[in-house]
């Protein structure tokens, strides 16, 4: 057995490498949404978040590693998608710096045309996005979903919502719908979340 990183977003994070082109998957914000939506739902389906009327709210105490659960503490009822809009950059960044230090990837700093500044990652075990990828693959085709781990449904759904196309190619999608709401169902409202903020974002820049 490979040993995969605990938390879902370093997860998540690993799960949005291309290990084909041997870089990170391009979209902007979004996988910083993805990941925010996975603290969140880890959150969720470990009890320390709740929800009243739609909206998240503190649950049992414990482990706040991205400070999402004292943000929602501080803060008036929120819907999930501001949750997963907050600070998506900033979690992203935590999330990278996490994998760095528990040695699961390397990061280069260069500039493009010796302007813009570049981060690029490396993901030092290959065999580590194998085994992710084979845990959100077996959930996808294999056992009922009530005895599927609870990450691996969850990185199903995170990846389907997010457009993660390295887990879950768009004929994929459209194959396993049934099966991707029904995973998506079980592991709470986060994941429904970054989908309405990717659409609502679209259609601004649409509009504008």
């Amino acid at each position: 057995m490979v040993e995969v990183p605990e938390s879902l977003p370093a997860r998540m994070y690993l799960l949005a490498y291309d290990l084909r082109r041997q870089r990170m998957i391009s979209g902007g914000a979004r996988l910083g949404y993805v990941l925010r939506a996975a603290a969140l739902t880890e959150l969720y389906l470990d009890g320390r978040l709740g929800e009243e009327r739609r909206r998240p709210v503190p649950g049992t105490p414990g482990d706040d590693p991205y400070g999402v659960l004292a943000q929602i503490a501080a803060s008036r009822p929120r819907s999930w998608q501001h949750w997963v809009r907050k600070d998506a950059r900033a979690v992203e960044a935590a999330v990278r710096d996490e994998l760095v230090r528990g040695g699961w990837i390397r990061v280069h700093s260069r500039r493009v045309l010796r302007v813009f500044p570049r981060r690029e990652v490396a993901v030092k075990d290959p065999r580590v996005v194998k085994s992710l990828w084979g845990g959100a693959s077996s959930a996808l085709r294999g056992r009922p979903v009530a005895h599927v781990n609870s990450y691996d449904a969850a990185a199903v759904a995170l990846a389907a919502a997010g457009g993660l196309t390295t887990v879950l190619p768009r004929r994929d999608r459209r194959r396993h719908r049934r099966r991707i709401a029904e995973l998506t169902a079980r592991t709470g409202p986060a994941a429904p979340a970054v989908m309405k903020v990717i659409r609502q974002k679209k259609a601004a820049a649409a509009s504008g």
